[in-house]
């Protein structure tokens, strides 16, 4: 048997409409699990749905404003409604304020980043627990995407790079308090991945530079996260929980 199969698996992935939530929902469709699909933008969520329906897979798009509590428990019914009980969360609701210091953010910066890539997975943690816990299910998994930016300090993108470092940080005592409901909680850290935001840094005239702090000297791809994230949502992960899978390509180590 594969265990990276994830067969009968309900997943719920937030920020699914595009980037990394969108990949990793057409992914781990493939798999074999049921995903449901939450972001603000239903027109786009609703197309990556419609791509995995044609493509023989089970999905399902709701709308999900991770900086409102009620909208992500409307979140949760509609994906326990459709598919019962949740096997795996994945907490990858992001957002960032651009290139800015500490003296150039202000007060709005600050509280959307933190709300959206931080306050958001500890309520979306907390309410899927709760669930957990009311279903006497046999367990969970949740993942957080974190960014090798949760360690490696970089400057100009102040609340962002100070959000992933305490979201790392929460999947580490995650993993230790969800242990007693029988959840394991890891996370995910991508390097230097070349997204629609990204390609403006690393296609531009810097990157052949920029690449030379990177001993793989290129580039991560979505398709390298592909491994990695159905390792997390699988059985294959069982006896993990309080990871942080770091997938960049040897950056962190060169920067040692």
């Amino acid at each position: 048997m594969d265990r990276l199969r994830l067969d009968n698996k309900h997943i719920v992935i937030t920020g699914a409409s595009s980037g990394f939530g969108r990949h990793f929902s057409t992914v781990l469709a493939e798999a074999g699990a049921r995903v449901v699909l939450g972001a603000r933008r239903t027109d786009k969520v609703q197309e990556c749905v419609d791509e995995i329906k044609a493509a023989g897979g089970e999905a399902l798009g709701a709308k999900l404003d991770v900086r409102n509590a009620d909208s992500m428990q409307s979140f949760l019914d509609a994906a326990e409604n459709a598919y019962g009980p949740i096997d795996v969360v994945i907490n990858n609701a992001g957002g960032e304020a651009g290139a800015k210091t500490y003296m150039m953010i202000d007060e709005e910066d600050w509280d959307f980043v933190m709300e959206t890539n931080l306050k958001s997975a500890w309520l979306m943690a907390k309410f899927y627990t709760e669930r957990v816990v009311k279903n006497a299910q046999p367990g969970g998994n949740i993942i957080n995407i974190s960014s090798i930016t949760d360690t490696r300090a970089m400057k100009g993108q102040f609340p962002y790079v100070v959000s992933k470092g305490g979201l790392t940080r929460m999947t580490e005592v995650l993993a230790l308090e969800a242990a007693k409901y029988r959840i394991r909680v890891n996370a995910l850290a991508p390097g230097y991945i070349l997204t629609d935001v990204s390609r403006v840094l690393l296609e531009s005239d810097k990157a052949p530079e920029f690449m030379k702090g990177i001993p793989m000297r290129r580039f991560g791809e979505f398709s390298d996260l592909d491994g990695p994230i159905l390792l997390l949502a699988s059985d294959a992960s069982s006896y993990m929980t309080g990871s942080v899978v770091v997938v960049d390509g040897g950056h962190i180590c060169a920067s040692i």
